[in-house]
């Protein structure tokens, strides 16, 4: 048997204030931008949250939208966690469900800020957001989704799939998450082959982060009840009971979940969904690939929900 050791290693967000907030399962450290307030900007209490949420993936963390982020800090108090598990946050020494997501999340939100937010999150925990929002729309004005998917949406069920089988193997998978996937091989083939349309866009300081984040001490719980499937689910079987005004944005070559999922998701409900919109050249994070595009993107979507917003409530 090998024992894999992992060395506890830092994670700095640059020009971040850095927070910490209890859970019922553990704290969560989540980040504020570090920006001078001028006597003419409205006080950071009475601005509208922006809170910004990661996905999930080897190395996952408030990083991935650390380009995104401090666009928004002169308008909006801004807020952006690790979730649990995952950077600097707590890690369980076990195996994670979604039920640990959908009542942690809900806490956090409940614990950082005192009115509804605007959330803008990423992949499965975009899902997650979906289902959240159906059970406390009371949290909410509205959401951002970045590419949300459950990963079995319609009936496809990714815990069928090899690598799923592979890591589902005791031991093996300890193994392979040292071994492979916390390595800065495995991160880098992540978010060549997962990650990123155009590979040449993967700067050193994302890789980097990327692999602090997977190196932390019992990371590996949280990566491989991920890539297990433990954490899947139907998007497809929820979608149509949100109320919460959305927005969609999809990455045109996110592998495995395309735009036409996407699109499909969103016509299961029209009436919530206000806006479906490709982002083109890009792959599951064009947040992390074309910030400035992204950044523009977000500001249509925020645009498009606040008018929505006005004409309901007329």
């Amino acid at each position: 048997m090998t024992l894999i050791v992992y060395k506890s290693v830092m994670i700095q967000l640059p020009f971040t204030d850095e927070k910490t907030v209890s859970t019922s399962l553990g704290s969560m450290v989540y980040y504020m931008p570090a920006l001078p307030e001028y006597p003419a900007q409205q006080p950071l209490a009475e601005r509208e949250t922006l809170v910004f949420l990661h996905g999930f993936g080897g190395g996952s963390s408030a990083y991935e939208w650390s380009k995104v982020f401090p666009a928004f800090a002169a308008h909006y108090s801004v807020i952006a966690p690790d979730l649990l598990g995952w950077g600097k946050s707590h890690h369980l020494e076990r195996s994670y469900t979604v039920s640990d997501y959908l009542s942690t999340i809900p806490e956090f939100i409940r614990a950082t800020c005192s009115q509804p937010v605007t959330v803008v999150a990423s992949a499965l925990t975009a899902a997650f957001m979906i289902r959240i929002a159906i059970a406390h729309p009371d949290l909410f004005k509205s959401l951002i989704l970045m590419t949300p998917s459950g990963l079995s949406d319609f009936g496809n069920d990714y815990t069928r799939s090899p690598f799923a089988q592979i890591v589902s193997l005791p031991l093996i998978d300890k193994v392979l998450y040292g071994g492979a996937i916390a390595t800065r091989f495995g991160i880098e083939n992540f978010l060549q082959n997962r990650q990123f349309a155009d590979p040449s866009r993967i700067s050193d300081d994302i890789v980097q982060a990327y692999l602090k984040s997977a190196q932390q001490p019992h990371a590996d719980y949280t990566a491989l009840s991920f890539v297990r499937g433990d954490l899947c689910f139907d998007l497809a079987d929820y979608i149509s009971e949100l109320t919460v005004p959305t927005a969609l944005l999809w990455g045109e070559k996110a592998s495995f979940t395309g735009p036409e999922l996407g699109r499909r998701l969103a016509a299961k409900n029209p009436d919530a969904i206000k806006l479906f919109e490709v982002i083109r050249s890009t792959g599951l994070t064009p947040q992390l690939e074309l910030p400035a595009v992204t950044i523009g993107m977000i500001q249509t979507c925020l645009a498009v929900l606040k008018n929505e917003q006005r004409l309901t409530a007329v």
